[in-house]
């Protein structure tokens, strides 16, 4: 079989962006995130933070496996894999939680 199969994460360059959620066309992308502070960052009027992932998930009965929320994420925090979905009963059952 050739062309793609499924789209994987890449937790550690995920910034929690929300570029992959917005840019995607079938709206199957969805992800939480919080802030936390940056350890030694200097004292200021506002605390600089920066985003943490705390979930990811790809409706695969929605997605359109056009690629663009690999091609639009400037992190390369998405990428493309070989591996298929696992087989689910129903359509509940194909949003799977990506780490």
């Amino acid at each position: 079989m050739t062309g793609h199969r499924s789209i994987r994460l890449v937790y550690e360059n995920c910034t929690s962006c929300m570029i992959c959620v917005r840019e995607c066309p079938a709206w199957c992308i969805a992800l939480s995130s919080h802030s936390e502070p940056i350890p030694g960052s200097p004292p200021g009027p506002r605390q600089r933070t920066h985003n943490i992932l705390d979930a990811f998930s790809i409706d695969w009965s929605l997605c359109l496996y056009c690629g663009i929320c690999v091609e639009e994420c400037p992190f390369d925090a998405l990428a493309w894999s070989d591996e298929l979905p696992a087989p689910a009963a129903s359509a509940s059952g194909l949003v799977e939680e990506l780490t």
